[in-house]
């Protein structure tokens, strides 16, 4: 694993440099006023530090206009490194199991296992994905080497008990792939798997969420045995290994289980039965809270990650004596994210220990840290890694997924030391893109910037990526153009990682900026809930805000910014483009124009989400990018996969009409089986060349340096 350690992270921080692996940090890391000036840093986020680059390599960069960069980051390589993570688990043997999904075999979701070179574990015709709550996560699960899966084609469960073995099916074919298993977990008192349960056989838009039990023992299929039910959904089912009992999360409309969800313990009876149940946290209709995460320790006690009274995410345990509930570790930082996908894991126990180790975010980077329960001291751990997610833990070790500026996502190895405070060992055993040490020379590092809103001495958060080439320099007097990323969610977080797609951009001579508008996670429930009631006000704003601070630092082109975002930051783009005039061009991936039919089409998961962001029927009319086509005035180009549960494509096709008939530049792009999000290589690519070569005819004034063959633009072209 040495080589590809070193193939993938900085030279300063290589295997040979332990120093610099545990250097130390302060114990609790300080909390920025929200109330400081707006910093920009001269020195990394000049337009252009291009020169230096090529200066320290003996070569004198060649002066072109930005946009105009040749780079070695193609498309074809963004597309190939768009690997992605969908969970991890501990074989009986300590190695790793993991889920990547490969782009090259059309998105396919794979189980992998850690050795000398990774062995993918499920046959070819196989892949683990569930569509519950369409977003899926928690495909998987393992107990010594017996591996469960939910299988992507017919969302069944298998079992399978060796690699190279068949699966062979757990639950009943209904004929179609209309029950969905998820976050399932070996039940050890009963012969027993347990998981959530997604059942659209009577409606599709309305289905039916339980915590259901499916028998493992003999080879015959059964009927999944429900265990609990009532309420619109459930996650996080999780029974302590000592004692017949188990924990999970429950919450229903009009929530998100980030508003208002409920923790709960029931007792299973000696025929496996749920009969006593407790709720412990979320109960209380005066203390608005959102638990998640529970979890057994070795010695049978609950912990889990709630928000309560502080409006962070922060660690806590049961007492179940006096059903009292008891902080572990207080800080205005959050130890979770948001429930989007099932199986989740951002703390998890050392072995047989009481040691736990977490991860939090705050102010824009990760913390990793070891918490002893017992004395209640707390050692923060240093890696490579400035971006955290999931984590599992074996006895003095543990596997976690991470990633950084310089350092694409990847699983690392971490071993500690004796007392578990300190890191001995961090290797990397799986990258999402292990090739690219070649192109770091290109690589923008972002920058964490803070921004006056609209709102008087409010801020908001960004990332800056400066354009980045060694072989070129801008022309002078010349700004860059800026590309403005809107994440989607909209609950979610935007983070200032090492990303080839945005890497495309600023190696070929664009600013980039990724913002976590108002709404955004990582900062608290008080900033989380500044979009309520404001979605398509709050975040346009903060998007237009840092656009426009940047312009007034100097640091981009007034006339040449765009903006693009997916799904909810497809909306929050299309909307920028029809309510304000900041932006010259647009590019909305399967994004919302009109929030009154996505309410009425959507999936149940979201069906009550935009009532809580949007408001009354007519911030609903409003607010829809749809029916104020006349307020558009700039290009726009769309893309939509024909598979979308969650937008469906006429929202695409409306907006497309709509702006075609106002003489207005558009494109629309469709796609054929890619679902809410795309995940085949050759689409990734299209997706990404079509909208540089968009942005370059239309507002760029100049030629891209790629061989790109452009679609028609209506009434342009």
């Amino acid at each position: 694993m040495a080589s590809l350690l070193a193939s993938i992270l900085p030279a300063a921080c290589s295997t040979s440099a332990p120093a610099l692996l545990l250097r130390a940090l302060p114990r609790t890391p300080l909390r920025r006023a929200l109330a400081s000036p707006p910093r920009m840093s001269t020195s990394s986020s000049s337009a252009s530090p291009a020169p230096a680059a090529a200066a320290a390599a003996g070569e004198r960069p060649t002066a072109a206009p930005y946009g105009s960069w040749k780079s070695p980051i193609t498309a074809d390589v963004v597309s190939g490194a768009d690997k992605r993570l969908g969970g991890m688990a501990l074989a009986g043997d300590g190695r790793l199991l993991w889920i990547e999904g490969r782009p090259e075999e059309k998105g396919r979701m794979v189980i992998v296992k850690e050795d000398d070179k990774p062995v993918d574990v499920i046959p070819q015709e196989f892949a683990a994905r569930t569509l519950a709550q369409e977003y899926g996560g928690g495909a998987f699960a393992v107990q010594d080497n017996v591996v469960v899966f939910s299988n992507y084609k017919d969302q069944r469960l298998y079992k399978q008990n060796e690699i190279g073995s068949l699966p062979v099916p757990l639950t009943p074919d209904y004929g179609a792939p209309d029950v969905s298993y998820v976050d399932g977990v070996f039940d050890p008192h009963f012969s027993r798997y347990i998981a959530v349960m997604e059942d659209r056989r009577t409606s599709s838009l309305n289905p039916t969420t339980t915590i259901a039990s499916v028998n493992l023992s003999g080879g015959d299929v059964h009927e999944p045995k429900v265990l609990i039910s009532g309420n619109d959904f459930y996650a996080s089912p999780r029974i302590d290994q000592n004692k017949k009992r188990m924990a999970w999360i429950e919450w229903g409309h009009p929530n998100m289980p980030w508003d208002k969800s409920e923790l709960w313990v029931g007792y299973f009876s000696e025929s496996g039965d749920l009969t006593k149940r407790v709720c412990v946290a979320g109960g209380n209709p005066m203390l608005v809270e959102s638990p998640a995460e529970p979890k057994w320790s070795p010695k049978g006690e609950l912990f889990f990650v709630t928000d309560r009274r502080t409006g962070f995410w922060n660690i806590y345990k049961w007492v179940e004596d006096t059903n009292e509930v008891v902080p572990l570790y207080t800080l205005d930082a959050e130890f979770t994210r948001p429930l989007w996908v099932f199986g989740i894991s951002s703390y998890d126990f050392l072995g047989k220990s009481n040691h736990i180790v977490f991860t939090y975010r705050q102010l824009g980077r990760s913390y990793l840290g070891v918490l002893n329960c017992d004395s209640g001291s707390v050692s923060l751990l240093d890696t490579p890694f400035s971006d955290l997610s999931n984590l599992v833990t074996g006895n003095d070790y543990f596997y976690i997924e991470g990633a950084s500026a310089s350092v694409p996502m990847s699983i690392a190895k971490v071993t500690l030391d004796e007392s578990k405070t300190k890191v001995v060992s961090f290797s990397i055993v799986w990258s999402s893109s292990p090739d690219v040490v070649q192109y770091r020379p290109f690589f923008s590092t972002p920058e964490f910037i803070e921004f006056p809103t609209s709102n008087p001495g409010q801020k908001a958060y960004a990332y800056f990526y400066p354009p980045v080439n060694p072989m070129f320099q801008g022309l002078p007097n010349e700004r860059p153009p800026l590309l403005v990323k809107t994440h989607g969610g909209p609950t979610a977080e935007t983070r200032g990682v090492l990303d080839l797609s945005v890497q495309y951009w600023t190696s070929r001579g664009w600013a980039f900026l990724d913002v976590n508008y108002g709404g955004s996670t990582g900062y608290g429930r008080e900033y989380r809930e500044r979009l309520l009631g404001k979605w398509g006000i709050v975040d346009v704003d903060d998007c237009c805000s840092c656009a426009r601070f940047l312009v007034e630092n100097g640091k981009v082109d007034e006339q040449r910014l765009c903006i693009t975002g997916r799904s909810a930051g497809g909306y929050t783009t299309l909307a920028s483009l029809a309510f304000r005039d900041t932006f010259k061009a647009g590019a909305s991936l399967y994004g919302i124009g009109d929030l009154s039919l996505l309410r009425a089409e959507t999936h149940k998961f979201e069906s009550h989400y935009m009532d809580n962001l949007v408001g009354n029927e007519r911030a609903y009319y409003e607010r829809s990018p749809i029916n104020f086509v006349n307020k558009f005035t700039c290009p726009v180009i769309l893309f939509q996969g024909l598979d979308d549960k969650v937008v469906p494509p006429d929202q695409a096709r409306k907006i497309y009409k709509a702006l075609k008939e106002n003489g207005l530049p558009v494109a629309l792009v469709e796609y054929e089986g890619e679902q809410h999000g795309f995940r085949k290589a050759e689409n990734i690519k299209f997706t990404l060349e079509q909208q540089m070569v968009f942005f370059a005819r239309l507002v760029g004034k100049f030629e891209v340096a790629d061989d790109i063959t452009p679609i028609k633009i209506e009434n342009f072209d």
